[in-house]
């Protein structure tokens, strides 16, 4: 397949452009302006960040990308589903709030916020896809009802993907809460009780009352589990990890359908920063140090070359000192950044996935502006 093009630019600036005006330069070299945006809705899809976490991506990017579909003609909108978990985010009201609350206002971004997948998030599109392992895909209506989709992602590790690039904001952040439950439930955690200390961290941030203590041991209903590997990412001793060992591919392969599932039929266009690059997804309540210093900003028409592209331009960068990077290397020794702080996932079987399904390609063409 030919290379796509991904465009990228350093964090470096000048006193004649700052980031802003960096990215925005980024967007309209890369194309976006070429989309037919004239009285058109366009999803711009964001993580707002979980309260407490202060990794997630600046408003002021945001304004950015608003500003440039508002001038093209278009009506913007931010937007992201309801998580399965126990947090900030799991219904439309708390969710809406911790958008504000991080920032994300009509009056800093110039757009309203709408929670895709609707108050207790089962306002879900049935969308046909006919994958390998998803054959409908159930998506945020107001996703589906848009004419355009953006994705406006920041890239960082995950403890069930490997990391958290434009593809695992596409397919598992467009799910509903149900196509969140489909994506993750080849994936039920057990717990090494050897390990395990009894602090409850796991019990406290299930959704679905799966983990209790007995005897001062953590243990998990596997009736009740839904997969969604939040207990994994908590727990400071690495007591919980999967039971089904293919359990990260099978996951990559459904956030690559259901990817494909939003991406089909309609314009797109894809945007990745590279900075902050914690461990964890931003869904977390709290994010560690970045593992890598910051690379830059990427865009392209094509998200799974853009997820190669950051991917390669990660894992040429140094370990930051005192990183949970740098201390996975006493443990695992591997040239992947990713797999290094999250030995347990494949992030390549989502990019693999989602080029034998037709979404893009990783072969990629770096435009560096």
């Amino acid at each position: 397949m030919e290379a796509s093009k991904v465009y990228y630019t350093s964090f470096k600036t000048s006193g004649s452009e700052n980031l802003l005006q960096k990215l925005r330069r980024l967007c309209i070299t890369a194309g976006m302006k070429n989309i037919d945006f004239e009285d058109k809705y366009a999803a711009i899809k964001i993580h707002f960040g979980e309260l407490g976490n202060l990794a997630f991506l600046r408003p002021n990017y945001a304004k950015v990308v608003v500003d440039l579909v508002k001038e093209c003609g278009g009506k913007a909108f931010l937007t992201d589903c309801n998580t399965l978990y126990v947090g900030s985010r799991k219904n439309a009201l708390d969710h809406m709030d911790t958008a504000y609350e991080n920032g994300f206002t009509p009056f800093s971004t110039g757009c309203h916020v709408i929670i895709a997948d609707g108050l207790k998030g089962t306002d879900e599109a049935l969308v046909p896809v006919d994958g390998e392992y998803v054959k409908e895909a159930k998506i945020g209506r107001a996703v589906m009802d848009a004419d355009v989709f953006i994705s406006l992602t920041h890239f960082k590790g995950h403890e069930g993907a490997g990391f958290g690039g434009a593809l695992k904001n596409i397919g598992m952040g467009c799910g509903s809460r149900a196509g969140k439950m489909e994506m993750h439930c080849s994936g039920k955690p057990a717990v090494d009780q050897s390990l395990c200390v009894g602090c409850g961290a796991c019990v406290r941030i299930c959704a679905h009352d799966a983990p209790h203590i007995t005897d001062g041991k953590a243990g998990i209903d596997e009736n009740k589990c839904v997969g969604c590997g939040r207990c994994i990412g908590v727990c400071p001793k690495d007591a919980v990890n999967p039971t089904n060992w293919d359990a990260s591919n099978l996951l990559n392969y459904r956030i690559a359908e259901y990817s494909k599932a939003v991406c089909q039929n309609r314009p797109c266009f894809h945007i990745s920063l590279v900075c902050d690059v914690s461990p964890n997804c931003d869904c977390h309540p709290e994010n560690d140090i970045p593992i890598i210093p910051d690379v830059g900003m990427f865009a392209s028409f094509d998200p799974v070359a853009l997820d190669m592209a950051c991917a390669d331009a990660c894992n040429k960068q140094p370990i930051v000192h005192g990183s949970v990077l740098e201390e996975q290397m006493q443990h695992v020794h591997e040239k992947d950044h990713f797999h290094m702080v999250h030995p347990d996932t494949n992030w390549e079987s989502c990019v693999e996935h989602a080029e034998k399904i037709g979404l893009g390609t990783r072969n990629y063409e770096l435009v560096r502006i």
